[in-house]
């Protein structure tokens, strides 16, 4: 058996996918331990028994002799975190994190960390709609982009061992500028969650169409905005608030290719319409193409399951 690229991870927040890596390293023996903390006495005790080989108290207590710290919690923590771990960090060490923004979790947490540790910004594109402790499994990355954006003079070394990590779990690794990042990613993934909960929303306040109708006939577009629109409140909410730019600016973009659509439905150009939906579903192919997704029906999802968004 290979030697752990690790010897002691510590996992801060330990919902789906602090739990997730647990699964993943322990299966493939990249972590010699695993340390874990939460705030909530009830999601430690989870931990403990499903995938942590330690659970603390505290987040200080967590990363005391760890080589690789995961900061899981939500963007907008992220600071009092790092400021509690600071000074507890030990020399060398690695941090990292995986929230859904970067340039923000930078900024939050790089004035906290002393000199001696290495601190690589990530983000896995994985996860489900679900959430907490028990929700984690060892193939959440598989074949999944985990990207990462180390700052202006990171150390090689370091970077490249935290890839041999992510890649022994399956994951494809990428590295890409922070606010590069919060763009691709406002496109990909943040607006489309936003559209996803208006959506769901709209249908909630539209009285014409009953709750009963709205879940009783629900096709496969409504079903889909619902899965998405269900995912953590806390993690999404974070995610607007701190990387708005970029948001609001594929927001605008997105309303003026809604104005023109809703200009060919109203005048009959179903030449346009035909148009644009030919090229869109070339992006779908290209989706599919790419190993990120499957043709199968309802995308190959089982009931109960299926991929979301980033977790937490």
């Amino acid at each position: 058996m290979t030697a752990p690229v690790y010897n002691r991870v510590a996992l801060i927040g330990l919902g789906l996918i602090a739990g997730s890596m647990a699964h993943a390293m322990r299966a493939a023996g990249l972590a010699g331990e695993i340390v874990g903390h939460a705030r909530s006495p009830e999601t430690r005790a989870i931990a403990r028994e499903l995938f942590c080989d330690r659970v603390t108290e505290t987040a200080a207590e967590a990363v005391q002799g760890a080589d690789l710290v995961v900061l899981c919690v939500p963007v907008g923590a992220m600071e009092a975190v790092a400021e509690e771990i600071g000074p507890h960090l030990a020399p060398g060490a690695t941090i990292t994190d995986v929230g859904s923004v970067k340039q923000a979790v930078i900024e939050a947490v790089q004035p906290h960390l002393p000199a001696g540790v290495h601190f690589i910004p990530g983000h896995p594109l994985a996860g489900t709609e679900y959430s907490g402790p028990r929700s984690g499994f060892a193939t959440l990355f598989q074949n999944r982009w985990w990207l990462l954006t180390p700052l202006e003079g990171a150390d090689p070394q370091a970077t490249a061992r935290l890839r041999r990590l992510l890649e022994g779990m399956g994951a494809n690794v990428d590295e890409m500028e922070a606010k590069r990042h919060d763009l691709v990613l406002a496109v990909v993934s943040h607006t489309p969650h936003l559209i996803a909960y208006t959506m769901v929303g709209v249908a909630d306040h539209l009285r014409r169409v009953t709750q009963e109708e709205v879940i009783k006939y629900s096709a496969s577009g409504f079903r889909d905005f619902t899965r998405i629109a269900a995912s953590d409140a806390t993690m999404w909410r974070d995610v607007f608030l701190t990387n708005k730019d970029a948001v609001l600016d594929i927001l605008g973009r997105f309303t003026e290719e809604l104005f023109t659509l809703q200009r060919a439905i109203r005048m009959g150009d179903g030449e346009h319409l035909h148009a644009y939906f030919t090229r869109t579903r070339a992006i779908r192919r290209g989706i599919i193409e790419a190993g990120q997704d499957t043709s199968a029906p309802n995308f190959g999802r089982v009931a109960g399951g299926g991929e979301g968004s980033a977790g937490e």
